[in-house]
């Protein structure tokens, strides 16, 4: 029987963004039952079954390989069936954290990941642990480094085959209106053409951008802009009029709320040479 491990950090004041506060490895025979964290926590099922329950998305089976998230002061169950479970663990915390929720990297309604490359994850979460062992601020920002990437590869391996296509259907959307940015777009037409209300359009690009469909088209037009504004000697009429705005001053207005500053002082702050 592995012996338990464990390792906790204070977070470093610079750490701020995110910050890994513990992280260990045990086999667990009993369950957590009605317990609240002060951080987010990362829990990797690498063998065994048993159950989860949060108030959010209520009791489910796990199987290992499984991951699951745990949210900060939100009461959480969860454990082996009688033959135990190996588990690894990691504590964290910080903006960052709260970033991920906003993005919809982790959610509380779904917090269990079915693992279809857990050899990937357990090396994570072994790096995460060595680096948290290295008491230093090298250290302390690698084990950060490394849950980073444990939420990337949780958001990669995650979902059923269903839902994969329906993620891939997305993404195609987002490519196929990235592609058209630059033109006069009529939403609801553009829904109709892939088969889909507009209602159904703005939540799959909400999903996966965090925008709606009118603000994405708006954000690819200034990137755009932007990129002229510092690669050519266009006018600013003329760089409006290249990204589908026809006023100028609407355009500079728009620019100003977004970048803080005019096109012209843009240009003058990025350009080379």
């Amino acid at each position: 029987m592995r012996e338990a491990e464990a390792i906790y950090r204070s977070p470093l004041a610079a750490a701020g963004g995110l910050a890994v506060t513990g992280s260990g490895r045990q086999h667990a025979r009993h369950a957590v039952k009605d317990r609240k964290l002060p951080s987010f926590a990362a829990v990797l099922v690498e063998r065994g079954q048993g159950f989860l329950e949060t108030a959010a998305g209520g009791r489910q089976a796990v199987e290992g390989p499984a991951l699951f998230w745990l949210f900060p002061n939100r009461i959480h169950s969860y454990g082996p069936d009688e033959n135990g479970w190996d588990e690894r663990w990691a504590l964290f915390e910080g903006s960052f954290a709260r970033d991920f929720v906003r993005m919809r990297l982790i959610g509380e309604r779904h917090p269990l990941v079915a693992l279809r490359r857990p050899e990937e994850m357990a090396r994570l979460f072994g790096w995460l642990h060595a680096d948290l062992a290295d008491d230093s601020h090298l250290g302390q920002a690698s084990a950060a480094l490394a849950l980073h990437r444990i939420v990337i590869a949780a958001v990669q391996q995650a979902g059923t085959a269903a839902d994969r296509g329906s993620e891939a259907a997305a993404g195609d959307l987002v490519e196929v209106l990235r592609g058209r940015a630059l033109r006069p777009l009529d939403l609801a037409a553009f829904a109709a053409e892939h088969g889909i209300s507009s209602a159904t359009l703005r939540r799959r690009f909400i999903t996966e951008t965090g925008l709606p469909p009118k603000a994405f088209q708006l954000r690819v037009r200034m990137d755009q802009a932007k990129q002229l504004l510092v690669t050519t000697d266009e006018t600013i009429e003329a760089v409006a009029a290249a990204v589908g705005i026809e006023d100028p001053f609407y355009f500079s207005r728009v620019f100003h709320t977004r970048e803080g500053c005019s096109p012209r002082e843009f240009r003058a702050q990025y350009r080379r040479g």
